[in-house]
């Protein structure tokens, strides 16, 4: 008997009811290789793995994923929009004021979706997207040299 093998990345793809192309594999695994990445750098890990591709067949792509829920869109207030393969955990973000960077950071309190409002005014609450901001630790200790 074989243990199962684990999902790949073009099985992640047709689970998800996709089409599988070498541009949508090398984009999910730069996502998922990456640390709340934007467009440019994903296009540039896209193009490092099967050439060339455009910017708007990048965007075109982060849309799919996203909207088929492999792939988490993030936008942190004043900053373009990143993306993440940690999805459907609910997590929540550090973002650093200073040097824009941003780390995962489990949930605040509770089981999803982490909050509860003071008043849900009728909505049925699935999620809570929580942002933290401060400093990380490279800029504080630069601050205080």
């Amino acid at each position: 008997m074989t243990s199962p093998q684990p999902p790949t990345t073009a099985g992640d793809l047709r689970g998800a009811g996709l089409r599988v192309t070498a541009a949508r594999v090398a984009l999910l695994e730069t996502v998922r290789a990456g640390d709340h990445l934007g467009v440019d750098a994903l296009t540039s890990g896209v193009r490092d793995r099967v050439g060339h591709v455009s910017v708007q067949a990048v965007y075109d792509a982060l849309h799919a994923l996203t909207a088929a829920g492999l792939v988490r869109r993030i936008e942190p207030p004043g900053s373009p929009a990143r993306y993440e393969g940690r999805v459907g955990d609910n997590h929540h973000h550090l973002v650093c004021r200073e040097c824009a960077a941003v780390v995962d950071v489990d949930c605040a309190v509770g089981h999803a979706p982490c909050l509860t409002a003071s008043d849900d005014r009728g909505f049925a609450i699935d999620e809570a997207e929580v942002i933290y901001w401060g400093l990380c630790p490279s800029c504080s200790t630069a601050r205080k040299a």
